[in-house]
């Protein structure tokens, strides 16, 4: 009884106290006490939107790719292939979106000459989220998900984490607050084809003249039951108005402080031959 008693005092002296613990961040003060700098989180630096009209969805994104404060890539696409009737906006780290959109795509076209049926969009969602939720957001990819087949038009977004939601109309990505307020403003059930374009459209341009980390052009793909219509660069709001090539220096813009001038003397002589001059022809000597 008195051993039983032992070990349960030890118990009660070892066991952890109830609440939050704060171990690991005395672990990181005394870390960057000792030199170690703290990672700072990037931001995506995207803004890429969907909406749900009447016939089908419409997906956007904006065509800026920056490598931190740097812009690295003007004109990159963001709306990646997933199927003939399904496509997928990325945001974040550039080679897990382009990666992660790719090996789905490979995977559903497999699953298509297995099963001998269009995709479908719920298939493609599962794929992604059971992909991303295995490697606990370390794979940054921030997702929307668009596409028409047999039960009518879907539109979903997929976190990093692999959380998902099934939205009439969604946003991700740095520049998603600009476009989330146009579209909370401006949306409305059975839209029209026109009416979702215009409405994305404006969506886009929030994100690109509001968000650092968006900007260059508008990019839209509209996806319904009759195909799809992927229009690059189908807005520019910000063109190049002024040539890349600099203008030539004017002539006396730089000092000439010395000069010197050689000259070159060349003299020729033309030799003829008995052949030649019975041939009509001549040769020329230089020297």
């Amino acid at each position: 009884r008195r051993m039983a008693q032992t070990m349960e005092e030890r118990a009660m002296a070892t066991e952890r106290p109830h609440g939050f613990d704060f171990d690991l961040c005395n672990r990181n003060a005394w870390l960057e006490k000792q030199g170690l700098k703290q990672l700072k989180p990037w931001s995506t630096g995207t803004t890429i939107a969907g909406v749900v009209f009447k016939d089908g969805v419409v997906l956007g994104a904006d065509t800026r790719s920056t490598a931190g404060e740097t812009v690295a890539d003007k004109n990159c696409e963001k709306i990646h292939y997933i199927a003939p009737n399904i496509y997928c906006c990325g945001a974040g780290t550039a080679a897990d979106t382009e990666n992660v959109t790719g090996m789905i795509s490979s995977q559903l076209e497999l699953h298509k000459f297995r099963t001998g049926r269009e995709s479908r969009v719920v298939t493609a969602l599962t794929l992604l989220k059971s992909h991303l939720f295995r490697y606990q957001g370390y794979v940054s990819a921030a997702l929307v998900l668009g596409g028409f087949d047999c039960k009518g038009p879907h539109l979903f977004t997929v976190f990093p984490h692999g959380s998902t939601d099934s939205l009439p109309f969604c946003t991700m990505g740095s520049g998603s607050l600009n476009a989330m307020a146009v579209y909370e403003q401006s949306y409305k059930e059975d839209m029209t084809k026109e009416e979702a374009m215009e409405l994305t459209k404006r969506a886009i341009r929030a994100g690109i003249f509001n968000d650092l980390g968006s900007g260059s052009n508008v990019d839209l793909c509209v996806i319904t039951a009759d195909g799809v219509e992927y229009m690059r660069n189908m807005d520019m709001p910000n063109p190049r108005t002024f040539t890349a090539v600099p203008a030539p220096f004017k002539v006396g813009s730089t000092t000439v402080l010395k000069h010197k001038v050689l000259p070159l003397e060349q003299s020729v002589t033309i030799t003829t031959t008995e052949e030649e001059e019975q041939g009509g022809g001549e040769s020329m000597d230089t020297s």
